[in-house]
């Protein structure tokens, strides 16, 4: 039931319920990747440093259940380049929910909140890093506007593409048709 769902800000206290939503979340890929490609990722998710700093730097969103977090979006201000990411970019990370919980918007929900924050602090461009296993997530995203711009590498060993969403354009959907 949907009106069971609470949206807030995420916190430090959350820790240790992000990791574990993070690691049920993407569990459902252990089946699709390689062996050692799943072990990648889950050690990746695992990673109480990686964790801590983006927790210190991003400003999470997420949904709850009956106290149980049961969805999350990470939303990295700019100014925090990456390989990936140019320094004038803002970028939403690690959009899960546990699969008990698919299907009730919760990832369109927590999407339209990190853009909305975006636009508020004054970010002109958000992007994100979605891959060829994740078709649901890519419809959400062009459904708010995000253009593909290139495919990126990936130590995973399947299809990665880098999406942008301009909020300088008066045209930039910032909700999902």
């Amino acid at each position: 039931m949907t009106n069971d769902l609470i949206y807030r800000p995420g916190t430090v206290n959350d820790r240790q319920q992000l990791k574990e939503l993070g690691l049920i979340a993407y569990g459902e890929f252990a089946n699709t990747l390689t062996p050692e490609n799943w072990g990648k990722m889950e050690a990746s998710l695992s990673d109480e440093e990686k964790l801590t700093q983006l927790l210190d730097t991003a400003k999470v969103y997420v949904c709850a259940h009956r106290g149980e977090i049961v969805g999350m979006a990470y939303l990295v201000p700019r100014g925090n380049p990456t390989p990936i990411y140019p320094a004038e970019w803002s970028y939403i990370r690690l959009v899960g929910v546990h699969p008990h919980h698919r299907g009730k918007g919760i990832a369109k929900t927590l999407t339209q909140q990190c853009i909305n924050y975006a636009k508020r602090t004054g970010e002109k461009t958000i992007g994100l890093h979605t891959s060829e296993m994740m078709d649901a997530a890519r419809h959400i995203y062009e459904g708010f506007g995000f253009k593909m711009q290139q495919e990126i590498d990936n130590p995973f060993g399947v299809k990665y593409w880098l999406y942008s969403l301009d909020l300088t354009n008066n045209n930039a959907k910032g909700q999902a048709a």
